[in-house]
């Protein structure tokens, strides 16, 4: 393996902070000069940002201009979860103070030093962040100075750039069709349950409210219980499961979130029970997620959070209203209509009852479902090949950048 001297940030590279002009001189916001942000750090190349200053802005503020050449690294925020954030400048901008700008010495390419710390910071930055007040992630002043980079001579410096710009760029290119792809099969699923409705003839389809097809039984539809029927403080390790919005995620039931009542208070909520084949729709918290109950459930109950439809089903399948509330255009554009633009904002059980409902015969509602299954396993299949993909590109960049800084890249 090559042996390179090295250099550290602090020895041998500039490290300043920049700072933000008062928001009260509106002549400071009134120019040309690029001010960078954190929400600016979305690429390798730093040139322009969402806001500008005037040049009077950084002659008399704590506004710095960042030069050509040198790198801004995101060094205070949450958007240090998501791994270290650092580009390179390729047009005079200001900064704020969440930024430090790192200018390296003559002798270091500074699109070098980008990758050789994208490298050294892969870790998602161990050993340099730490948490600041009220839990904001940073990185600290000493800490970075700290961080080491290897320094070969600059004709190398350049192979390993050019050979990692062309490798990136292809990988790039990959990573884009591959997220094309994955949000293609995400949206056939909504086009394919109305291409498969389409596909019937739907003369004889009936129209009804949501209301019209629930069972006979008194609470058909129904929340769960509210206010002093059911305090926190009731709940117990373990017992008759409470469901709740955590039990409906992307629009699937699932099991693995759930809290407690004992038996002697159920007793009290029995009207409340979740019976398999119940849809649920999430009305408070997070509106809109619809979920079918399985038929394996437990014994449990549902909460205000949640609208419980226990369907007549001699009228309407359980996974055939699933599928229509979800993705057909009549159900959707009443429910935009009637939530104010969004299902987020707001529904309630009123909404739901008068929510109407295209019918086809029963045995195309089972068709429907059974073909839109089907197509939902191939998307799936689609989506698991898309997401592997992705995953593999990533892991390629790393290894080629581990490649490059050890030694190895031919």
């Amino acid at each position: 393996m090559t042996r390179w001297p090295t250099a550290t940030i602090g020895s041998a590279c500039t490290v300043f902070s920049g700072g933000t002009p008062s928001k009260g001189n509106a002549a400071y916001w009134r120019g040309t000069i690029p001010w960078v942000s954190a929400k600016d750090l979305k690429a390798d190349r730093i040139f322009d940002a969402e806001l500008h200053i005037s040049q009077q802005a950084c002659d008399e503020s704590a506004a710095k201009m960042a030069p050509v050449g040198s790198l801004l690294m995101l060094v205070r925020g949450m958007g240090l979860a998501n791994g270290i954030q650092v580009g390179q400048v390729t047009a005079p901008v200001a900064f704020n103070q969440d930024l430090r700008a790192i200018v390296p010495p003559p002798g270091v390419d500074s699109r070098f030093l980008l990758l050789a710390l994208r490298h050294r910071l892969a870790d998602g930055g161990k050993g340099v962040l730490s948490s600041a007040a009220h839990g904001t992630l940073k990185i600290d002043a000493d800490a970075l100075r700290q961080v080491e980079f290897p320094v070969p001579p600059p004709h190398e410096q350049r192979r390993i750039v050019a050979i990692l710009d062309e490798a990136f760029a292809g990988i790039a290119t990959a990573k884009a069709n591959a997220e094309k792809s994955l949000q293609n099969a995400r949206d056939l699923v909504g086009i394919g349950y109305q291409t498969i409705a389409a596909s019937f003839d739907q003369s004889q389809w009936s129209e009804a409210p949501v209301a019209d097809l629930a069972a006979a039984n008194k609470g058909a539809m129904r929340t769960g219980p509210f206010g002093s029927q059911l305090l926190h403080s009731e709940f117990v390790d373990d017992g008759i499961a409470v469901l709740g919005i955590d039990n409906a995620v992307a629009n699937e039931f699932r099991w693995d979130k759930r809290r407690y009542i004992t038996e002697a208070k159920y007793q009290d909520l029995a009207r409340y029970r979740v019976h398999p084949g119940d849809v649920l729709i999430t009305i408070m918290g997070t509106c809109g997620r619809c979920a079918v109950v399985p038929d394996d459930i437990p014994l449990a109950i549902n909460t205000k959070h949640l609208c419980c439809i226990t369907l007549d089903r001699t009228k309407c399948l359980p996974d055939y209203l699933h599928l229509y509330f979800l993705h057909d255009p009549l159900a959707l554009a009443y429910l935009t209509a009637q939530a104010k633009g969004s299902i987020m904002a707001g529904l309630n059980m009123g909404i739901i009852s008068a929510l109407p409902v295209r019918l086809p015969p029963l045995d195309q509602q089972a068709t429907i479902v059974e073909r839109f299954n089907s197509l939902q396993a191939d998307c799936d299949r689609l989506v698991d090949v898309q997401t592997r993909k992705l995953a593999a590109l990533d892991e390629l960049k790393r290894s080629l950048l581990h490649q490059a800084f050890s030694g190895q890249l031919s």
